[in-house]
């Protein structure tokens, strides 16, 4: 493992990807506002352009450059992220001077920064579509308008994209609690961008409340483990963990998960996530159900995984049982909420917080199998980890498809009701089967990867409750259903619940094909180049990632044996 300090040659190349988005959200912010201003060199007649001001040249005031820069940008970055995982060869740890442990860059956590980019890319690509464009001259201030609007949209999502890739490569609770926020904020604002509607506007600010005080929770709750530990680093809390976990230690373990757990959506911290859903913007919901998910999930994993089960230590039976229960409420919940919702976006978000469930089961397989209850094999619990990650990463495909169809409808004037879907089959057909695609894989139906995806995470419990079988057997020589460990039992509530999700999700195939659509709305959708370029993608992926998702599938189980489990 290669070992760096901070601003030597070596974390410059390590973080080549980050100081990309770093240098791209300056130049956002600069190149919009290049103009012909000048200064004159004091006691002269001397002018030298300043370029900071002045009338905006035609290019720097064109509406569209700002997302065109992004996207650009986000794809810079994610090429380099890939080829970083494609070719490390070794772990680089960077360190601070004083040999504290701030960043790692591995194979798991570069597998993270590109679902988290790729989703920021695909978010920024239908945004393209999305947000005005006003390039007339007769009304100088409206140009400037949206110039600032697009502007200010998309360094958010460039902060979003950096905030994430810190909490990717964080070795420090302190340092992953930045990035966290650094992300969490901004999509706060996301979430209210659209501040001319009622919707976009209580969206905001609920989302904001809700998670601000998941925050203020978390972040008292990693006061309570430094006061414990003396150290937020992961391998010293992790030994700390390992060698008793007082009340203290709980409840600050306990206060972090309140954090977290508002990220995954999982419930009782879901509340504000429907409204913060069906009040943003498509591409902004799609961000949040995909790359946010991901974060929330990646920092449980760093926090349950690699610090609070070490093997055999008793305060891991607390949280195993709390993350038990949460997992089957959760996934039970978020299906049950989700048949009652006439809202297509309201129905995605509960989908969400059902799939939060799902991941969570895994999370409780692996804490079951390393407090040393359970007899499976070795490497089980990179195996299910791999499984969550793979999990992760197709979700975007095609969660993140079904909400861009959604915003389609929305620049044709909302997509609030399920009628809105009415007739799609017959107005944009090929839109139409995109969308069946999505859901037939939300719903887990083969072969498609949503299938995949949720075959693996089964598995991995299946296994593991047959591995504990199998000890079971060979000792007592008798076997019932009572024999099964109790983990196997999320694995039949996790098939139960995809049963019940059927429904939902069929019955928006059915309104798509055979119900007939709304007065004013039988004529084809807008056009959209970016945003149905990106549908299109995120179909095609779907679709290979469910019959030939092989290599993904390794390269997911590669990146979690980083982890050193």
């Amino acid at each position: 493992m290669e070992i760096v300090t901070a601003f030597s040659d070596g974390f410059i190349s390590s973080l080549t990807p980050e100081l990309v988005l770093f240098a791209g959200l300056l130049l956002v912010i600069l190149i919009p506002n290049l103009g012909n201003s000048t200064f004159r060199i004091p006691s002269t007649g001397i002018r030298v352009p300043w370029l900071l001001g002045g009338k905006r040249f035609a290019l720097t005031s064109d509406p569209r450059l700002p997302g065109y820069l992004t996207c650009l940008i986000l794809a810079a970055s994610f090429i380099l992220t890939m080829l970083s995982q494609a070719s490390e060869a070794s772990v680089t740890l960077i360190q601070s001077d004083s040999g504290m442990d701030l960043l790692k860059v591995d194979g798991f956590s570069r597998l993270f920064e590109m679902l988290f980019i790729g989703a920021i890319l695909a978010a920024a690509l239908a945004s393209l579509d999305r947000l005005p464009t006003n390039k007339s001259e007769e009304n100088d201030l409206d140009s400037l308008y949206n110039n600032r609007r697009q502007v200010d949209f998309y360094i958010l999502l460039l902060t979003t994209a950096l905030g994430m890739s810190i909490v990717a490569l964080a070795q420090d609770l302190f340092i992953l609690f930045i990035g966290l926020e650094l992300a969490s904020l901004s999509t706060y604002v996301l979430v209210a961008f659209q501040k001319e509607s009622k919707a976009g506007s209580e969206a905001g600010v609920k989302y904001f409340i809700v998670g601000s005080v998941a925050s203020a929770v978390g972040l008292y709750g990693l006061s309570l483990l430094y006061l414990w530990a003396g150290s937020l680093q992961f391998d010293e809390l992790s030994a700390a963990w390992n060698a008793g976990a007082p009340a203290l230690a709980l409840v600050g373990l306990g206060m972090v998960l309140v954090g977290f757990g508002f990220k995954v959506s999982a419930v009782p911290f879901h509340f504000a996530a429907p409204d913060a859903y069906a009040g943003a913007s498509s591409p902004v919901a799609g961000l949040l159900a995909t790359a946010s998910k991901a974060m929330g999930m990646l920092g449980l994993i760093r926090l349950l995984v690699v610090i609070a089960i070490p093997d055999g230590a008793e305060g891991s039976a607390v949280w195993l049982v709390t993350l038990a229960v949460l997992s089957a409420i959760t996934m039970t919940w978020g299906n049950i909420a989700a048949l009652g919702s006439d809202n297509p976006k309201r129905m995605l978000a509960y989908s969400s917080v059902a799939h939060a469930g799902y991941m969570l089961a895994a999370l409780t397989a692996v804490g079951a199998w390393r407090w040393g209850h359970v007899a499976a094999p070795v490497g089980f619990a990179e195996a299910i980890l791999g499984a969550i990650a793979f999990h992760l990463v197709v979700l975007v495909a095609f969660k993140m498809g079904a909400f861009l169809v959604l915003a389609l409808l929305e620049m044709e004037g909302g997509a609030s009701r399920l009628s809105s879907l009415a007739g799609l089959g017959r107005r944009e057909p090929l839109l139409a089967v995109c969308m069946f695609i999505f859901m037939l894989s939300l719903a887990g139906v083969p072969p498609l990867a949503g299938f995949l995806s949720k075959f693996l995470l089964i598995a991995g419990i299946v296994k593991m409750s047959i591995g504990d079988l199998s000890t079971t057997v060979a000792q007592d020589g008798a076997l019932s259903l009572g024999s099964l460990h109790w983990i196997w039992w999320f694995a039949l509530l996790i098939f139960i619940n995809s049963a019940i999700s059927l429904f939902y999700y069929l019955r928006v195939v059915v309104v798509m094909f055979f119900d007939e659509a709304e007065d004013g709305r039988k004529q084809p959708l807008p056009k959209g180049f970016f945003i149905r370029v990106t549908i299109w993608g995120c179909a095609i992926a779907t679709i290979l990632f469910g019959i030939g998702g092989d290599a993904l599938v390794r390269l997911c189980f590669a990146a979690v044996e980083n982890l050193q489990l």
